[in-house]
């Protein structure tokens, strides 16, 4: 085992996937000479040559649209989105081609493209640098949709997309770069369907993902010390979800709380919910809670900021509620 930071552990996937590979490449803003904005692809340049790690002017909607070009080709390209948000300006090319192309030309086509880059709301960034686009992204048909959230699950999920011939979009959460963890030295690579098992209870499962993670794990540490018994699952895979882990838990605990950074109005959740009610409503004992981002732009005020985002004593809170609701409704 070896500790790295999460940045370390993306980019030692990216190393690995590309000298395995002289078919993999990354394309973005800042990925050569700079080494990318929070350093993924440090030095990289130097060991593989500035045409596999390609240096773009700042236009998401043609470097994404040669990443496809490309991968129609043949080669496997990394899209790295300086911030997630800067992807929207290549919103037409991810949803009419990324996702649809390998349909609509009858299969002659793959895609084996990854997208990937910082999201989730940070500290004071503003409103156009703190966008959660799993929501905006969700819909679109043809798309896989990840969301890492520890340097383990970064490295390993990575490694597998790059080998995917599938489009994903991979999410990384701007404030989880420096999370330090142990990782195994050997290579290894993780399923890009399966939802973790964070912690395992029997009273209310929590649903969350990302940086919401560890909001819960906070929550938890302090229910655990007044005999709360809550399992956590970190979805991982937000497209598609991991409904059979979602079932086994549920139908230990009857009992649900989602927790997460996305907007509240379609979001991830409200897919849960109605993936949850179709298929196990009979399960559950009590209403799922939702835990949201409120529906409003992120504001830069820190106080305003922190005032949108889920916090652990509203976790604390929604799983004393949902533990005190009798088995009658």
């Amino acid at each position: 085992m070896k500790k790295v930071f999460l940045f370390e552990a993306l980019h030692e996937a990216t190393d690995e996937e590309m000298a395995q590979d002289p078919k993999v490449f990354v394309i973005g803003e800042d990925v050569g000479h700079y080494g990318g904005s929070y350093k993924v692809t440090r030095d990289l340049h130097i060991k593989y040559g500035d045409l596999r790690l390609l240096d773009t002017p700042i236009a998401e909607n043609s470097f994404t649209g040669l990443a496809i070009g490309s991968a129609m080709t043949g080669l496997k390209p990394i899209v790295e989105g300086m911030n997630m948000s800067f992807l929207l300006l290549a919103f037409n090319q991810i949803a009419n081609n990324v996702g649809m192309l390998r349909y609509t030309s009858g299969g002659n086509f793959h895609l084996p493209l990854v997208i990937r880059g910082p999201g989730g709301i940070g500290r004071q960034l503003g409103p156009e640098h703190s966008q959660r686009l799993e929501a905006y992204f969700q819909g679109i048909p043809g798309l896989r949709i990840i969301a890492c959230s520890t340097p383990y699950n970064a490295k390993g999920l990575l490694k597998s997309a790059i080998r995917s011939e599938n489009p994903v979009i991979f999410f990384e959460h701007v404030l989880l770069y420096n999370l330090q963890a142990n990782i195994p030295s050997e290579e290894y690579t993780l399923p890009l369907d399966k939802a973790e098992v964070v912690k395992e209870g029997k009273q209310v499962t929590i649903l969350t993902y990302s940086r919401m993670r560890y909001n819960v794990l906070q929550a938890v540490d302090k229910l655990l010390l007044e005999n709360y018994d809550p399992e956590v699952i970190d979805l991982i895979s937000l497209k598609p979800l991991d409904i059979n882990t979602i079932e086994r838990s549920i139908k230990k605990t009857h009992k649900v709380i989602i927790v997460e950074e996305c907007m509240r109005t379609g979001g991830i959740g409200a897919e849960l919910i109605a993936q949850i009610t179709e298929k196990l409503f009979d399960q559950l004992d009590a209403p799922v809670i939702r835990l949201s981002s409120a529906d409003i732009p992120t504001p830069y005020n820190g106080k305003l900021e922190q005032a949108t985002i889920v916090q652990p004593q509203q976790i604390i809170d929604a799983v004393k509620q949902i533990c005190e609701m009798n088995n009658t409704w």
